[in-house]
């Protein structure tokens, strides 16, 4: 039998157990040109939050009573297409399951002798192309530049960082949401300094651990720390808009009050989304792979095991209660 999460229920405001349904069924079987995955790591992310809603936008909504689906990588157990064999280990799209039925031109055959199958959910994989693409291309960070990266204990964050610094910035700040994450950021990541967002002073954490502004700021969180933010950015600094995970939970949070800033200082402030980015994924699977080979790039992660709490790792992370990247293995 295959087990899969549901949708029962829109959210208002942060989601709840109850708004998600674990269903037994049959475990599919492949027609020509399908194959059947069974899942071994499967994905939780921010952006999934969005899709609880039912509003218009980049990708479609979750459907109420559907399956969720979110990235995964699983082995393959029968297969009816000539180009993907039983055995070989795939990526695709349909996490939240245990077995997952596919036509074989939607799965990409990864190496797991070559980085475990987790890497292809995080350093990898969509993660680390929105690091490389949103930082060197969507902020266009340059040397001896200072960087900024709030929620950068996280997936996307703690890569950033590390990329910044690989790319010679002159310093580089995170912001966490604990004491146990900034001392992490620091001694195991290479930032050059970090605080903890929950202390309060954001502005004056800011002013203390960058005296002479902030050049690229990577925003991971929105709200208060993007106002803050723009007080301390230089003349034509460049904002990278890449989540918003503070207001994901609180519709009517408050907005932005000073963007006015925005003319003055002329910065410039792009939200971007990692589909627009693909044509980087072969440099940037070069210059990661490569920097994993020399030990450059430290990966975190945090595991939940069992589709049983699937539910449980998803919540946690929007929590904050990942450090890394979050993984369900089943």
């Amino acid at each position: 039998m295959n087990r899969v999460w549901h949708l029962a229920a829109r959210p208002n405001g942060f989601p709840s157990a109850s708004d998600f349904e674990l269903r037994t069924e049959e475990v599919p079987v492949p027609a020509a040109g399908q194959v059947l995955v069974r899942n071994e790591v499967m994905s939780v992310d921010p952006a999934m939050r969005g899709r609880m809603n039912d509003v218009k936008s980049y990708v479609a909504p979750f459907q109420l009573g559907a399956p969720l689906d979110g990235g995964a990588v699983g082995t393959v157990v029968a297969s009816e297409d000539p180009s993907v064999k039983v055995g070989d280990s795939v990526l695709h799209g349909l996490g939240w399951r245990e077995y997952a039925l596919l036509a074989a031109s939607h799965v990409r055959v990864v190496d797991t002798a070559a980085a475990p199958a987790s890497a292809y959910l995080g350093v990898l994989g969509m993660p680390g192309l929105t690091a490389y693409a949103g930082l060197l291309d969507v902020a266009r960070m340059k040397p001896e530049e200072t960087v900024f990266v709030s929620g950068a204990a996280g997936a996307v964050g703690s890569l950033v960082g590390q990329i910044a610094r690989l790319r010679g910035a002159r310093l580089v700040i995170g912001s966490a949401g604990s004491a146990s994450k900034v001392d992490y950021l620091t001694s195991e990541l290479g930032f050059d300094a970090a605080f903890n967002y929950r202390d309060g002073d954001i502005r004056g954490n800011l002013k203390r651990l960058a005296p002479d502004g902030i050049d690229v700021y990577f925003d991971n969180v929105g709200g208060e720390q993007l106002e803050e933010a723009l007080f301390r950015m230089n003349l034509h600094g460049r904002i990278a808009i890449c989540g918003a995970i503070s207001q994901y939970n609180t519709p009517d949070a408050k907005g932005i009050r000073n963007l006015s800033l925005l003319i003055s200082k002329r910065l410039t402030m792009q939200g971007f989304l990692v589909l627009d980015h693909w044509s980087r994924k072969e440099a940037f699977m070069e210059e990661m792979a490569q920097w994993l080979r020399e030990d450059k790039i430290q990966v975190a992660e945090t595991f939940a095991d069992g589709i049983d709490n699937a539910v449980d790792a998803f919540l946690g992370m929007l929590k904050g209660a990942n450090l890394g990247k979050m993984i369900v293995r089943l």
